[in-house]
């Protein structure tokens, strides 16, 4: 049964932090860079991505549907903890 009051994220929120989160991956060397089929880490990058993700997260504070807070939250926290176990190895 569905939840009528449940909004499902935009469309193009849902892309945009799919991307960005996707870009972050490869930079983490955890999936491979799609023009050379390579994998490498730069922790400069990945950082860069979180520190984009945060900054949207602050910037649309009180404009995002619970979805699309929730889409964002575990994309940075997933990000995070990633960063964090690539930078241990």
């Amino acid at each position: 049964m569905s939840d009528p009051e449940f909004e499902a994220p935009d469309p193009r929120f849902s892309a945009f932090v799919y991307y960005q989160t996707q870009a972050g991956v490869m930079f983490l060397g955890k999936v491979a860079n799609p023009t050379n089929d390579e994998t490498s880490v730069d922790l400069k990058k990945a950082g860069n991505v979180i520190d984009n993700l945060e900054m949207l997260r602050e910037k649309s504070k009180g404009n995002l549907n619970p979805s699309e807070e929730k889409l964002l939250g575990v994309a940075i926290e997933k990000m995070r903890e990633l960063f964090v176990n690539t930078s241990q190895e």
